[in-house]
Order: structure tokens, then C-alpha cells, then sequence
């Protein structure tokens, strides 16, 4: 919990910053400091962001106001992310914020595979924020940000072949098949998804969907250490997705939990058929680090998802995702 009021100053100076730049590029700033406040680094977030602050555009310009008669028509419109922020902002500062999440949760949840997970991922921190720490305008603003980057991103991944899998997360990601040509960015190669294996499909009970949530992020952070290279960035998002789909669970009504672990395994496996290498390599646990050392070299290596994987890491807290953190540290450049 940051008692510094850090978090705050670095949110406020971010939301002057739209949620991409170049028309694509995701500004991962607002996920990285929050881990870093988490992670008990809140010293280090102003430089951090300092150094970061070259990647970050100018907050988009409006185009017509979302309400609740018209949202549909903006669904998955990108042009209209300023549009979506601006609505949340409205809701949030007028609603209790779970009751925000929990109604727009369902509606959002179908197409949390846009924006290469992104959007999904920054509500996750957003509310891990919420449920740890006070409750301050600029955290439930970055939750408004959040929330309207994912509905102007909004894309569903719909008609997938079902494929045999396997009893635990690992055996089923071990079992999804590689798209057939791997080029591309990630809507290319999300529109080569066209089967995945089933896993998890029959859980209806809310202890079971957060179990079996909880299984499938630790083994796509495993897995991250024998087969990140297929793909050093995108292959993060296979961990770190499901669990901010698990960061929000706490916060959203158990009947929406086991749709939100499909829905969190559909992520997880799709990245995985997009970037899987042609095969795996070897990792051996780390010896003598602690889960806070390996945190302070992900701050000093800088790049913002060694960060969030090392932060998903430590939330599995075992030696093999010690070991992804630091495969993630030597397979990506650091940050200059």
C-alpha cells in the first residue's frame, strides 16, 4: 500500500496521456507504477517514469459523448476511447466503483482480447489499487481509464474449434496447437486462432473458477521460462492477462467468476498458439534470490513487462516464476 501519496502524483500526471501512442502501442506506464508501489519501490516511480515519459502521447481529442443510450454503437471503436474514459469518469464519480465494474464487467469481458490484452491488464492493477489501499480520485480515475481503453478496444474472438486438452493448465497449454503462419502483429494473428483446447469448461462454482484461475496463471508463468523466447514481449501477456483477471475477482459478485476464467484461459491459450517457439529450453530455478532481489533487478533492467511478468511472479511466488522473471530480464532489452 503506497502511504506516500506517490501512486496518486504519478496517475494525475499520467492521465494527461492517452492509452497509446503511434495508433497501437500501448502506454504501459499506469500497470508499471502501480507495480512498483505494490512492490514496495514507490521511491523509484517518478524516475522510472521520467525515463518512460518519451513513449507517452497527448490525450486524445473527443469525438461525441458515450451514454448509457448509445454505448453499443461505440463498442470496439478506438476513435472513441476519449469518449469511453470520459463516460467512466462520469460513472465512477457518481457511482460506488464496484458496482461500475460489476455491471460493465460481463458487457467488457467478451472482448478482452483487443488492445493484445492491454486494456484488461490495466484494470486488473487498477483494481488491485482500489481493494488495497484508500480510495482517491486519481486511482478511480485510472480505473475510468482502464475501463474505457478496454470498451474502445473491445474485440471478441468468437468461433473457435474445440480441441482436446488436458486435466491441469499446464497439460492444456501444452496441447494448444500454433497458428499455422506466426507474422505478423497481434490482430493478424488473432485472426489465425481458429481452435483451442477445452480446459475448465465445466466449473460453475465461484471457489472453483478462483482455484483453477489461480492454477492457470501460475502454470503460464512457468511456461514463460521454458518458451519466452519464442517471443520475449508477447508472451508475458499469457500470464499476465489471467491474472489480472484474478486480481479482479475479489472485487466483482461470484456468479461472474467461472465465466471470467474462460474467458481468462481463452486469452492465456490464444497468445500462446500466436508466439509458441518451435520448442522449449531449459531454465533452472534461481538459488539465493529472494522474491524482493528479483523484483529490484526488474527495476533495474526497466523494461515495463519484465516488470509486470516479475510482478505476476512474485504473486505466484514460487522458484520456477522466479525463474520466468529472469528469463524475461535476460531475454528483452533494458530500458535506456
Amino acid at each position: 500500500m503506497d502511504v506516500t501519496g506517490t501512486l496518486d502524483e504519478a496517475l494525475e500526471r499520467l492521465h494527461h496521456s492517452g492509452p497509446e501512442r503511434l495508433g497501437r502501442l500501448t502506454n504501459h506506464a499506469p500497470m508499471a507504477v502501480e507495480a512498483l508501489t505494490a512492490r514496495g519501490q514507490a521511491r523509484a516511480v517518478h524516475r522510472w517514469l521520467d525515463l518512460y515519459a518519451r513513449k507517452l502521447e497527448e490525450f486524445p481529442s473527443r469525438v461525441e459523448p458515450v451514454t448509457t443510450a448509445n454505448w453499443r454503437s461505440a463498442l470496439g471503436e478506438p476513435s472513441r476511447v476519449a469518449d469511453w474514459i470520459g463516460f467512466f469518469e462520469r460513472e465512477v464519480a457518481e457511482r460506488p466503483w464496484r458496482d461500475v465494474l460489476g455491471q460493465w464487467w460481463p458487457r467488457l469481458l467478451p472482448g478482452m482480447y483487443g488492445g493484445s490484452t492491454h486494456p484488461v491488464i490495466r484494470v486488473g492493477h487498477a483494481v488491485r489499487t482500489l481493494l488495497s489501499g484508500e480510495i482517491t480520485e486519481p486511482r478511480l480515475s485510472e480505473l475510468a481509464h482502464g475501463l474505457g481503453y478496454w470498451a474502445a478496444r473491445h474485440r471478441p474472438v468468437t468461433d473457435l474449434a474445440p480441441l482436446a486438452g488436458g486435466d491441469s493448465a499446464a497439460a492444456a497449454l501444452d496441447a494448444v496447437p500454433p497458428i499455422t503462419a506466426q507474422d505478423g502483429g497481434f490482430p493478424t494473428r488473432l485472426d489465425r486462432v481458429e481452435a483451442l483446447p477445452v480446459w475448465a469448461a465445466e466449473v460453475v462454482e465461484p471457489a472453483d473458477a478462483h482455484r483453477r484461475l489461480t492454477e492457470l496463471v501460475r502454470a503460464a508463468t512457468h511456461r514463460y521460462a521454458t518458451h519466452g523466447h519464442g517471443e520475449e514481449t508477447m508472451l508475458v501477456h499469457a500470464a499476465t492477462a489471467p491474472n489480472a483477471v484474478l486480481r479482479a475477482l475479489p472485487a466483482l459478485p461470484h456468479a461472474l467468476w467461472p465465466s471470467s476464467l474462460r474467458a481468462a484461459w481463452t486469452a492465456s491459450a490464444a497468445v500462446t498458439a500466436m508466439y509458441a517457439p518451435a520448442a522449449a529450453v531449459p531454465c533452472t530455478p534461481p538459488g539465493g534470490l529472494t522474491p524482493e532481489e528479483v523484483f529490484e533487478l526488474a527495476l533495474s533492467h526497466g523494461d515495463e513487462h519484465v516488470i509486470k511478468l516479475t510482478d505476476t511472479a512474485l504473486d505466484v511466488g514460487d522458484a520456477p516464476a522466479l525463474a520466468a522473471a529472469l528469463r524475461s530480464m535476460e531475454l528483452s532489452a533494458p530500458m535506456r
